[in-house]
C-alpha cells in the first residue's frame, strides 16, 4: 500500500480540476478499474485519481480473447465498455471506491443520447469528475455540451489520437466550456497474426484491435504538446499512453501536462510496480533538480526549436565505462564508428551525425553534443531552406495535375 511517508524526493501532489491528488497517476478506463474493488486497490497503490469502465446504456460482451500481449509493453486489445450494467455503477461500484476515498472520474460515452441518460445518474453516485469518450468530435461536442448544462462537477473529454487533428478538438472542447482534456486513447484500428494458427489473434467481428502501451506514447506526447503550445489557457490536461516508467511521466510533466494517466502498465507489470513508480518519480525529480511536481511542469515548451539545426555532433568516448558490447558499431548504417578497445574511431566521412550510436550506449561510455554550426553547415541549412520552400511553392501546382 502506497505511503506518502516513503515519498523522499520531489513532493508528488498534484491538483486536478479542483482536487488533490496524492500523485499526478491517473489509472485510465480500462480492465483494472472493472469495478470498486479495482479502483480501490489503485487508489491503495498510490495513484492520484481512477477513471472507471466506461458507462454506457447496454453492458459490454465482449469476445473471447480479447486481449493480447504485442511485447513487454504494449497491449493489443478489442475489448469494449464496462461489462456491467450501469445501475451497477451507480449503485455499488462509484459509491464503494469513493467511500474508500478514492478520486473517481466516470467515464461515460459514447453517443449524445447515452450522455443525456447517464452523467446526471454518475454525479448522483458520488464520481468527482466526469470524463466524455466518443468516437468522432461531431459527437464529442454534443454530450459535452448536454452535460456541462445538467451536471454540476467538472466535465473533461477523452481524445483519439485517430482523429485527424485532436489538439483542434481540444480547443474546441475548451471552447465549449470542458474542464479539461485527456489525450490520448488507443491507436488502432490495428492487426497482430498468431502464425501458428494463421489468423488475426484478436477475435473481433473484423480481427482488428487497438493498441495500448510504450508505442503510442511519441504519437501522445505530440498531440498533448501541441495542446500545450498552441492552445492559450490550457488547462487539467492529463496526457496518457505509453507511461511505463518515472521518466516517461516526467516527459508529459515537462511538456505541461498537469497529470498522466496509467493503464498498460498497471496490467503487465501489476499495481505494485505502479507504487514504486511513485516512489520513483518522486526520487527522480529530485535529482533532476525539482522539489515539486509543479517545477518541472511545462520546463520543455521554452526549448523547442523554431528552425532545423543543421550541424554536425560532436562525441566524447570513457574507455573505463566500455562494456565492449558493440551496439554503438551495430546501428551505425554507415559503417563510420569502430571499436578498437581502448580507442573508439570514427570516419567523420562517414558519419551522418544522427546520434543514434550515443543512444545505445547502454552505460554511457559514449555521449553526443550538438557542436556550433559551421560556415559550411550554414550553406547547407540555407539551400536545405531554400529547397522547403521551393517544394512548397510547387505543391499546389504539382496537385492541380
Amino acid at each position: 500500500m502506497f505511503d506518502k511517508e516513503k515519498v523522499k524526493g520531489a513532493s508528488i501532489g498534484v491538483k486536478f480540476c479542483g482536487y488533490d491528488l496524492q500523485s499526478p497517476f491517473i489509472v485510465g478506463s480500462g480492465p483494472l478499474t472493472y469495478g470498486s474493488e479495482g479502483m480501490i486497490r489503485a487508489y491503495q497503490a498510490g495513484v492520484g485519481a481512477v477513471v472507471t469502465k466506461t458507462i454506457r446504456l447496454g453492458a459490454a460482451i465482449n469476445p473471447a480473447h480479447h486481449m493480447a500481449k504485442i511485447n513487454n509493453e504494449a497491449i493489443l486489445n478489442c475489448e469494449k465498455w464496462a461489462d456491467s450494467d450501469r445501475f451497477q455503477w451507480y449503485e455499488k461500484e462509484i459509491p464503494e471506491a469513493v467511500k474508500a476515498g478514492a478520486i473517481v472520474i466516470g467515464s461515460v460515452g459514447h453517443t449524445p443520447m447515452e450522455a443525456q441518460a447517464i452523467v446526471k445518474d454518475v454525479e448522483k453516485a458520488g464520481a468527482h469528475i466526469i470524463e466524455l469518450v466518443s468516437y468522432t468530435e461531431d459527437t464529442l461536442l454534443p454530450m459535452l455540451d448536454y452535460a456541462k448544462a445538467h451536471v454540476n462537477i467538472p466535465v473533461i473529454c477523452k481524445l483519439s489520437g485517430n482523429w485527424p487533428d485532436a489538439a483542434a478538438t481540444a480547443k474546441k472542447c475548451y471552447e465549449h466550456g470542458a474542464d479539461g482534456i485527456c489525450a490520448i486513447d488507443s491507436i488502432g484500428p490495428t492487426l497482430m497474426i498468431d502464425v501458428e494458427k494463421r489468423a488475426p489473434v484478436m477475435m473481433s467481428n473484423d480481427g482488428y484491435g487497438w493498441m495500448t502501451g510504450a508505442p503510442i506514447k511519441p504519437i501522445s506526447m505530440r498531440i498533448n504538446s501541441q495542446i500545450t503550445r498552441n492552445i492559450p489557457g490550457y488547462k487539467n490536461l492529463y496526457g496518457t499512453g505509453g507511461v511505463m516508467k518515472a521518466d516517461d511521466a516526467i516527459e508529459y510533466l515537462m511538456i505541461g501536462c498537469n497529470a498522466v494517466g496509467i493503464c498498460s502498465v498497471g496490467i503487465l507489470k501489476g499495481l505494485d510496480y505502479v507504487e514504486k513508480m511513485c516512489y520513483q518519480l518522486s526520487d527522480r525529480l529530485a535529482q533532476l533538480g525539482f522539489s515539486s511536481i509543479q517545477e518541472a511542469m511545462g520546463v520543455a515548451l521554452p526549448n523547442f526549436p523554431s528552425t532545423e539545426n543543421i550541424t554536425d555532433m560532436g562525441f566524447h568516448y570513457e574507455p573505463g565505462k566500455c562494456t565492449k558490447c558493440g551496439r554503438c558499431e551495430t546501428v551505425c548504417c554507415y559503417n563510420a564508428r569502430k571499436v578498437e578497445f581502448p580507442e573508439m574511431k570514427l570516419d567523420r566521412t562517414l558519419c551522418r551525425s544522427c546520434g543514434l550510436c550515443a543512444d545505445v550506449c547502454p552505460t554511457h561510455a559514449l555521449t553526443s553534443f550538438v557542436e556550433e554550426q559551421s560556415a559550411e553547415n550554414a550553406k547547407r541549412a540555407a539551400a536545405s531552406k531554400e529547397f522547403d520552400a521551393l517544394v512548397k511553392e510547387q505543391s499546389p501546382k504539382l496537385l492541380e495535375h
